[in-house]
C-alpha cells in the first residue's frame, strides 16, 4: 500500500482511494451485489467521506461479479413487506439520502456497469456523471412487477432519460441492453467487456487532466442553471462565476501554463502520484 492508497473493507462493500480516485465496489456477487439497508448505510458512509476528502478528484461506481447489482434484495424486500407505513418510510428515507449524495458528489463520478442493473441498480447508475457499460450490461426498472413502483429513484431516472423514456419503462417494466440504455441517455459508453477497464481508466485519465476546482464549480454549474430561465439574474450570475474563477488561484496558473505552452500543476502533481504507484 502506498502513501497515496487508502483501503476500507466490510464484508459487502468496499472503498479503496488512491492517487486522487475512489472507487466504491459492491461486492456480493453470489447475491448479485443486490442491497439492503445495511449496504444502503455502508455506501452512504462511503460517498459522505468521498465528498468530505478534497484529495479525492474522481469516483467510480463499481461492482464485482457477473452483475452490476441486482437491486433490492429479497430478503430486505420480506422483511419491508411487514413493516408499517412508518417503517416503510424510514427505511425509503434512507435510500433516497443514499441517492441524494451520490448524485450530488462534489466529484465527478462514474458508474462502471459490466452486467444486470435492475431496480434501484438504475437510480444508481442514473446518479453518476458518466455511465461507462459492457456491451452485456442489460437495465430493468421492474418495480411493477411486484405491485411495486420506482418512486426513490425517480427523480434522477427521469433526469438520465426524460420524461417519454420514463412513461414507457416505468409502466412496462421491460429489460433493455445497453445500446438502448445509451441511445435514450442513461449510458454514456458502451464498449466490449474487454475494453470496460481500459474506458474506465480512460475517463478517469480525462478528468484528471483538467482543474480540480474548475471541475468541482463545472458540475455545480451545471445543476444550477439547468431549466433556469436565461435572464438577466442568470446573466449575471454565470458573469461573475466566470469572473471569479479567472483571477482564483487555479485560473490564473491554468491560463498562464496555457500560454507559456508548459504543463498546468495538476498536471504535475497527477504525473508524481501516478509514477509513485
Amino acid at each position: 500500500m502506498t502513501e497515496n492508497m487508502k483501503t476500507e473493507s466490510t464484508a459487502l462493500v468496499t472503498l479503496v482511494i488512491e492517487s486522487g480516485v475512489a472507487t466504491v465496489t459492491l461486492n456480493n456477487p453470489d447475491k448479485h451485489n443486490a442491497f439492503d439497508d445495511s449496504i444502503i448505510a455502508q455506501l452512504t458512509d462511503a460517498f459522505d467521506e468521498i465528498a468530505n476528502n478534497n484529495d479525492v478528484r474522481v469516483m467510480v461506481l463499481a461492482s464485482n461479479g457477473k452483475s452490476f447489482s441486482a437491486g433490492a434484495d429479497l430478503g430486505w424486500m420480506k422483511r419491508m413487506a411487514s413493516y408499517s407505513y412508518e417503517e416503510n418510510l424510514t427505511d425509503a428515507n434512507a435510500l433516497a439520502t443514499m441517492l441524494n449524495k451520490l448524485n450530488f458528489m462534489p466529484q465527478p463520478t462514474i458508474a462502471k456497469v459490466q452486467g444486470a442493473a435492475f431496480g434501484g441498480a438504475v437510480g444508481l447508475a442514473s446518479c453518476c456523471d458518466i455511465v461507462i457499460a459492457s456491451e452485456k450490461a442489460s437495465f430493468c426498472l421492474s418495480e411493477v412487477k411486484l405491485g411495486l413502483i420506482p418512486a426513490t429513484i425517480s427523480p434522477y431516472v427521469v433526469n438520465a432519460i426524460g420524461l417519454k423514456a420514463s412513461r414507457r419503462y416505468f409502466q412496462t417494466a421491460e429489460r433493455f441492453f445497453a445500446d438502448k440504455a445509451q441511445q435514450i441517455g442513461l449510458v454514456d459508453e458502451v464498449v466490449s467487456p474487454e475494453a470496460l477497464d481500459e474506458a474506465t481508466d480512460k475517463m478517469i485519465a480525462q478528468l484528471l487532466s483538467n482543474g480540480p476546482e474548475a471541475t468541482r464549480q463545472a458540475k455545480q454549474l451545471a445543476f444550477d442553471v439547468a431549466y433556469q430561465a436565461i435572464d438577466e439574474k442568470l446573466m449575471q450570475e454565470t458573469s461573475q462565476r466566470i469572473a471569479a474563477i479567472r483571477v482564483s488561484e487555479e485560473g490564473q496558473e491554468g491560463l498562464t501554463a496555457f500560454f507559456e505552452k508548459r504543463p498546468a500543476s495538476w498536471l504535475v502533481q497527477n504525473t508524481a502520484k501516478n509514477d509513485k504507484r
